[in-house]
């Protein structure tokens, strides 16, 4: 009887032997994949503010061009304007 009972005692220790490895192979891998995730959020935070960043460089050239090509337009209708009254001969 005490065999027994001193064999089944042993089972147990080995069986919660095995229960603790695979906790700690389990929390390791959750570890692991957190460790990942955050590296790739990072990733993606830092694509986000590239791109962004882009973004508002290529809207402030747009805006640029619009101010120089309107100024442009605007020059061009007064020359455009001052040949008109020079050939009616007002100017």
């Amino acid at each position: 009887m005490a065999e027994d009972s001193a064999l089944v005692a042993e089972q147990l220790r080995h069986t919660l032997d095995l229960v603790q490895a695979e906790l700690d192979a389990l929390r390791q891998q959750a570890e692991h994949d957190r460790l990942i995730l955050d590296l790739r959020v990072a990733s993606l935070e830092r694509s986000r503010d590239d791109h962004e960043t882009r973004i508002r460089s290529i809207q402030d050239g747009v805006t640029s061009f619009k101010v120089w090509s309107s100024l442009a337009n605007g020059g061009s209708g007064l020359v455009s304007l001052a040949a008109l009254l020079r050939t009616l001969g007002l100017g």
